[in-house]
């Protein structure tokens, strides 16, 4: 089984040790990993501003450059997600590597099946996040409005990391309000959004925010930042921020 890793823009620019624990977890649970360094955004940025007739070269490069792999697997729900289902409609025909790409929560999930993770240990709590590309396209969680039997991915994932203690907050599936171009529009909204939602991780007593979103856990982080004190864990610190790969990978 070959898997072409697939880094997004903000993931390569802005959290870069994410993009290496991803590499690092796949090849440590025997996979065969490959990084195409031609690789470009898949898109999503365009698409989000409503320019996704301006995408279609980065569709077609996306789909040539990963024909060749079994699985396509990137640390961002919402840019897997985006590839799955919105590249074929840009270019009006069938995307062999969009078919394949894979969420690394989902393709761990369900298609790895660790029964362990050896050398992973996070002795913390941690409040999972559940972004909104992971739930309602991905499959990742359960969404609250459809009458189905409660399950979380990531969760599962995470019971495998010896001395964690995982929560999820009130509201599980609810926005954290940033949306892509939304926090760009509707900054305020968006902000208050983030706020509620930093209030319902911190209410489970978490030292940790994690999801399968770097750019989930960026809003939020952000705000945070910008209200230094305000959004205090129970251990008297601001509320930190981990994306799950690295928890999976093994940092301390």
């Amino acid at each position: 089984m070959k898997i072409g890793l697939f880094v997004p823009c903000y993931v390569d620019a802005l959290y870069p040790e994410v993009g290496v624990a991803t590499y690092r977890l796949l090849t440590r649970l025997g996979l065969d990993v490959d990084y195409p360094e031609r690789q470009t955004c898949c898109g999503q940025p365009m698409g989000n501003a409503g320019f996704q007739e301006k995408a279609k070269k980065l569709v077609e490069s996306y789909d040539t450059l990963f024909a060749s792999y079994d699985y396509v697997v990137a640390p961002s729900a919402s840019c897997a997600a985006y590839v799955r289902f919105f590249h074929p409609d840009i270019v009006k025909h069938e995307c062999g590597a969009a078919k394949r790409t894979m969420d690394v929560v989902e393709f761990l999930h369900d298609v790895v099946k660790p029964a362990s993770l050896p050398g992973a240990s996070f002795p913390h709590t941690v409040s999972i996040h559940n972004s909104c590309h992971g739930v309602r396209e991905l499959g990742l969680a359960s969404p609250s409005e459809r009458n189905v039997g409660r399950f979380n991915k990531i969760r599962d994932l995470l019971a495998l990391v010896p001395d964690i203690t995982i929560r999820e907050p009130e509201r599980p599936d609810e926005c954290c309000g940033f949306g892509g171009m939304f926090a760009i529009e509707e900054p305020d909204v968006s902000m208050r959004m983030g706020s509620d939602k930093l209030r319902r991780h911190i209410a489970t007593g978490a030292e940790y925010i994690t999801g399968p979103d770097s750019s989930c856990l960026m809003h939020m982080q952000g705000i945070v930042k910008k209200h230094p004190g305000t959004f205090v864990a129970q251990n008297g610190e601001d509320i930190r921020f981990i994306h799950v790969v690295e928890i999976l990978n093994g940092k301390q």
